[in-house]
């Protein structure tokens, strides 16, 4: 297996025009053009809060729209099935007075490249990192990590949120006591079927799985109440594959990505696979970041932060597990999440440090990625959703 040289794409990344670049979009036709907002950090450099751009699938550019609106430390953000409302995860440490995060809610506006602000709402705990949406559009759930602890929250028919209506707070600790020394949720994720809740947990190397009813975002304990990873691993990113039966699940410290077994009745997690994302004979600073799968469920793609690498794989279509395609650039420096475009042409990267999308074409045959050279000035990017 060649080795990806990782300093290669650090001087790449350096290289790359970081401007915003205005690709032709005339003669376009509107409904061909996307909507992607862009959740960002504010708590250092100029971001101001949510950001806006137009994008065009014909030739895999985006054309900046502009500040979609302020707002504070939105690093994660979450649409609604009808792309009505966007809800963001504001990574905050003090909120209304508390050692709390909180959860805001937009309507959008596409058209005009806006969304305004509904409300916003106490998240229960410190350093709210991450926000999603059941698919009946009902129930929020943010994650918080430096809180340690999870909450859900209604959906009333005007996209407000309530307060919170469930609350569960973590104690521990993990092996690693610079990393793990409480408990650190990261992700949540509602299953396929709306009858699960899946809280990642990097602090606790574990996955806390709840029983959701989706008509009052109530949740209750499963029993077993949690899937362990390896100790010091760091459970970070999940995502299920388009058959319902299967989930990735992204290991921040130990740059894995582990194959799970998803039993959907009793709400259960199985181990049956566990790849690197960094290759043997490295040896620096290394953070898996994040995972995304087609459509189709036959290629996946995940993000590795330090060594600054996409990874490819293919997946079996029987028991999905992952097959390694190739390594490649992130097209810049500590990617923070990854969004294939609706078309699914186009794979874009939110590069953190480098402040930048870079934008990479896809070969639907072979799952390949193509580096575009395109690459668009965002100031700390941190999450991409489309409307």
């Amino acid at each position: 297996m060649a080795r990806v040289d990782r300093r290669q794409f650090v001087r790449g990344a350096a290289m790359a025009p970081l401007a915003v670049q205005l690709w032709p979009f005339h003669g376009r036709k509107e409904e061909d053009r996307r909507l992607l907002l862009v959740g960002t950090q504010t708590l250092t450099g100029p971001s101001k809060g949510i950001y806006a751009w137009r994008w065009d699938p014909a030739t895999g550019s985006l054309q900046a729209a502009g500040l979609a609106a302020e707002s504070r430390n939105p690093t994660f953000l979450a649409v609604d099935p009808e792309a009505k409302y966007l809800f963001a995860a504001n990574e905050l440490d003090d909120f209304g007075g508390e050692k709390s995060g909180a959860v805001s809610a937009f309507s959008i506006d596409a058209a005009a490249a806006k969304v305004t602000a509904l409300n916003e709402v106490s998240a229960r705990g410190a350093g709210t990192c991450n926000v999603t949406v059941d698919h009946e559009g009902r129930a929020v759930f943010c994650a918080n990590y430096v809180g340690g602890s999870v909450s859900s929250f209604v959906i009333d028919p005007n996209g407000q949120i309530s307060d919170a209506v469930s609350h569960f707070q973590y104690h521990g600790h993990g092996p690693n006591p610079s990393r793990q020394e409480g408990p650190h949720a990261h992700r949540v994720t509602v299953s396929p079927d709306d009858r699960f809740l899946l809280v990642n947990d990097l602090g606790l190397d574990c996955i806390h799985v709840y029983r959701l009813d989706d008509a009052n975002a109530r949740l209750t304990p499963n029993a077993p109440a949690e899937w362990k990873s390896a100790p010091g691993s760091g459970p970070r990113a999940l995502r299920f594959h388009p058959n319902r039966r299967v989930a990735y699940c992204v290991c921040e410290m130990a740059s894995t990505v582990v194959v799970l077994d998803w039993d959907a009745k009793r709400g259960t997690l199985r181990a049956v696979q566990t790849l690197s994302l960094i290759p043997e004979d490295y040896h620096g600073p290394t953070r898996g970041c994040d995972i995304v799968l087609t459509r189709s469920g036959r290629f996946a793609y995940a993000a590795n932060r330090d060594y600054d690498c996409l990874v490819s794989f293919t997946v079996d279509a029987k028991d999905g597990k992952l097959t390694m395609l190739e390594r490649s650039s992130c097209g810049g420096k500590i990617p923070r999440h990854l969004a294939l475009d609706p078309t699914e042409k186009w794979l874009l990267v939110a590069n953190e440090q480098s402040d930048n999308i870079a934008v990479f074409a896809r070969d639907e045959a072979t799952g390949k990625l193509a580096e575009t050279g395109r690459t668009f000035a965002q100031p700390k990017p941190q999450c991409l959703v489309w409307v």
